[in-house]
């Protein structure tokens, strides 16, 4: 799976609500993903990480979705923190002795009550089977990691296509593509800057 962030340019900033909030298992798709393990396996989980975001922050502007990347931090003795990479997507990582899955049930128990769920889905990405039944009980939609990449990889298909298309060149756009503050909170996540450590391994 070649990682791309271009989508970027399909959408305008600021942007109206988007049509979804997507719920990421972060863990649990590495662990799904084949190219992904392979990364998680030779360079580690922060380069894993990483390149699962990258992925995402195509996918969801494509889509139009408001996606939380999910990370366990529960064996960790530090508060939860949220990074906002772009305005489409923003990763997560939990409080002490809080697992990815309590973190994903607490927001989904919380949209249940919101009343954005009349009007935005939910939508959880993982292949937990007992964390699918837990979360379609709150009334989200389920989607497994398998399928999850299989909708990125086609969404980028799509784009490439698009861009062919109109005789420009994706890999030109991203620079311009993402706002500074962006850029900045990619390129801490390349080089390893003020990001936790990583959590045990799904």
């Amino acid at each position: 799976m070649k990682i791309s962030a271009f989508f970027m340019t399909l959408s305008p900033m600021p942007r109206s609500p988007a049509q979804a909030l997507l719920l990421v298992d972060g863990y649990n798709v590495i662990g799904a993903w084949a190219r992904l393990k392979e990364v998680r396996d030779r360079h580690g989980l922060e380069d894993a990480r990483r390149e699962l975001i990258e992925a995402l922050i195509g996918y969801s502007s494509y889509q139009d979705y408001e996606t939380q990347v999910v990370f366990d931090a529960q064996y960790q003795d530090t508060p939860g923190s949220r990074d906002v990479i772009t305005p489409y997507v923003s990763v997560q990582y939990t409080d002490f002795r809080q697992t990815a899955d309590s973190y994903i049930e607490m927001v989904c128990s919380r949209f249940r009550n919101e009343y954005r769920k009349f009007h935005q889905r939910l939508i959880v990405a993982t292949s937990d089977r007992a964390q699918q039944q837990t979360v379609v009980g709150y009334g989200a939609e389920w989607m497994s990691a398998l399928r999850l990449q299989s909708e990125v990889e086609s969404a980028g298909k799509r784009v490439r296509v698009r861009q062919q298309s109109k005789g420009r060149s994706p890999g030109r756009l991203l620079a311009s593509s993402l706002d500074p503050k962006a850029q900045e909170q990619l390129a801490k996540m390349r080089f390893g800057v003020d990001t936790p450590p990583p959590a045990a391994q799904k």
